[in-house]
């Protein structure tokens, strides 16, 4: 059974840092990717990374800002998230995919996380 389950969310001030997790089970992958949702926003690409090459890709807004790795030992990914910025605020998700291709479309992944709450205050 594929599971992916994020961790690592919490209420930061503007200008902090936090680090997700996402610990990926029942299966191997090609790249996975963060996403991210705000109240009443549709849900947005935010950074993916390929599990052999560690190529990465990121949305504008959040390049310089966050990082996306992965330790293949453990199976997990990471969003390195610094400079936090209001908008930055959402339900951020992982998701999984079988193909080493990065993509920042929705429908281009095949499994997804409950998702983690991440909470920016001024």
């Amino acid at each position: 059974q594929v599971q992916l389950v994020e961790s690592g969310g919490g209420l930061v001030q503007a200008g902090g840092s936090l680090r997700l997790s996402c610990a990926a089970s029942g299966r191997t992958f090609g790249s996975m990717g963060w996403f991210r949702q705000a109240p009443g926003k549709e849900r947005e690409f935010v950074a993916a990374i390929s599990w052999n090459s560690g190529s990465t890709y990121y949305r504008d807004s959040v390049k310089g800002r966050f990082t996306i790795s992965r330790d293949n030992a453990k199976n997990t990914v990471y969003l390195q998230m610094n400079s936090l910025k209001l908008e930055d605020t959402g339900v951020y998700y992982c998701a999984a995919r079988p193909s080493v291709a990065l993509t920042t479309q929705r429908r281009g992944y095949d499994y997804w996380g409950q998702g983690t709450q991440v909470t920016v205050s001024s």
